[in-house]
């Protein structure tokens, strides 16, 4: 699945990362670890922009894709709960929509401390609550086809959990906010491929009337459509 999500979804937070790293004040030469690093765009993205990245990510597809992209990072698989570098080590610490899937998001976040330098900061990224986003108009037709109740949402969507979280962890919170964040699709089956990614062809082919149905409002004038989304942040530093 790594070059589907890179095709469809690698740059689309990117509004939510130019947030962030006018919020912490990163600069060419800082160390900046992307914690669910999937197939590398952050990285990419900071590698641009001159700092000095790392990465890590559960899937290996992602990892070896992140690596190939980004050769000059430090990519390695695995989890949030177990960083494979020494205290103090990052000048930035960057998840985005991963964090929520660790086993215990307190101890990963502890992690994510552990690994900061005194001083420096972490920022966290997820998506906003369900009903500011026109996604979650599609995944809710998808829930209703398979007789489901769509996903509550999880504290990390809520106002003030990533200000709670950072507390929590014994941060100061220096920013905070909400981002809007579009996303376009060129046609039906592109749109069809992105919500429905890693999907079997027979599914695919008997979902596709669900999304593009519910995708109805979203259609644009050129027979694309142009979806509205908005991640929530927050930036805490660590007492140096």
């Amino acid at each position: 699945m790594a070059d589907g999500w890179a095709e469809l979804w690698g740059d689309f937070a990117e509004p939510a990362w130019t947030a962030v790293l006018d919020a912490s004040g990163a600069g060419p030469g800082d160390r900046v670890l992307d914690v669910g690093c999937g197939s590398g765009d952050l990285l990419a993205h900071l590698d641009r922009l001159g700092l000095t990245t790392a990465g890590i990510d559960p899937a290996p597809g992602m990892v070896a894709l992140a690596r190939e992209r980004v050769p000059g990072s430090d990519i390695q698989v695995g989890g949030a709960e177990q960083l494979p570098w020494p205290d103090s080590t990052f000048d930035l610490v960057i998840s985005v929509n991963a964090l929520q899937f660790a086993d215990d998001t307190a101890d990963a976040f502890a992690e994510l401390v552990r690994v900061t330098r005194p001083g420096g900061a972490i920022a966290i990224v997820n998506w906003a609550e369900g009903d500011r986003n026109d996604l979650d108009t599609i995944e809710a037709a998808l829930a209703e086809e398979a007789g489901e109740d769509p996903r509550p949402d999880g504290d990390l969507r809520l106002p003030g959990g990533h200000e709670h979280l950072l507390e929590e962890g014994g941060l100061d919170v220096v920013a905070s906010g909400i981002v809007e964040v579009p996303w376009h699709a060129a046609d039906d089956d592109t749109l069809v491929r992105a919500i429905l990614l890693g999907e079997d062809p027979e599914t695919l082919t008997e979902l596709a009337p669900t999304v593009i149905a519910a995708a109805e409002p979203f259609r644009t004038p050129d027979n694309g459509y142009h979806l509205v989304n908005h991640f929530r942040f927050g930036l805490g530093r660590k007492a140096g």
